[in-house]
């Protein structure tokens, strides 16, 4: 079976390569493992935390609150976007709350959020409170991209409020929402593992770093900075998938 890679494809290995030798140059440049260890034995240790008895537990508990923000971030975010979208005058009393949410400083939110909760919610809240402004944003930007003249076609041929929603609106604000979404979730997840790294739960990959920095192990933080890049890649690529499948089922 021959595989073929697009022009595409070659540019983003390229790139990878380059960050590879950039690193390799670095690493012999310090000459030290509690500066910048070598690649490859980082990369050992990623193998080892894969076959390490905790780690199912570690990623799995920092994977679960990334979910669950997102699914509480994504259902406030549409509901409020929606009344939002339909409504200026909700709008203008909500964008206040938005852009102050989405203006703190994530620090601030996670010093806070250190005193109401216990640490095991605290990545969650900082999770939820950071994707809802992009969801949320996003979904009244889709409703006020439809065009208002088709509303009104629509309602002038007495066609139904059912099929206004779902062959108007949910197609029009779609792209919005797995836009929203895909940026929420690139942020939700930096601010899950910040939050990790400050509240300590017993279980996460942030506490793992922290642990790990203490004793000045080095390639083990990068190791686990690496695991959670290629989580977050994953989520970006079920995001993606779903977009494709979306359009599929609009087209």
């Amino acid at each position: 079976m021959r595989i073929s890679f697009t022009k595409k494809q070659y540019i983003s290995f390229t790139s990878v390569a380059v960050m590879l030798i950039g690193w390799k140059i670095l690493a012999i440049y310090f000459d030290s493992d509690f500066i910048v260890p070598q690649p490859e034995d980082t990369f050992l240790t990623v193998v080892k935390l894969f076959g390490d008895s905790a780690f199912i537990k570690v990623a799995g508990t920092t994977i679960l609150r990334g979910i669950i923000g997102f699914i509480v971030s994504g259902i406030l975010g549409m509901g409020i976007g929606i009344l939002a979208g339909l409504s200026p005058g909700f709008n203008a009393f909500i964008n206040p709350m938005l852009v102050s949410i989405r203006s703190t400083p994530v620090i601030s939110l996670i010093l806070l959020a250190l005193i109401w909760f216990n640490p095991d919610i605290v990545p969650v809240f900082i999770a939820m409170l950071t994707m809802f402004p992009f969801i949320c944003t996003n979904v009244v930007d889709g409703i006020r991209s439809v065009d208002k003249d088709l509303i009104e076609m629509a309602r002038f041929y007495r066609i139904g409020k059912r099929r206004i929603i779902t062959e108007v609106y949910i197609p029009a604000i779609m792209p919005f929402i797995i836009s929203g979404a895909s940026s929420a979730m690139g942020i939700g997840w930096r601010a899950i593992i910040i939050g990790e790294v400050l509240s300590q739960p017993q279980f996460g990959i942030g506490t793992r770093m922290q642990s790990e920095q203490t004793f000045l192990n080095v390639d083990a933080v990068i190791a686990w900075t690496l695991i959670a890049v290629f989580i977050s890649y994953g989520f970006e690529k079920i995001i993606r998938w779903s977009e494709r499948k979306i359009v599929t089922w609009k087209m």
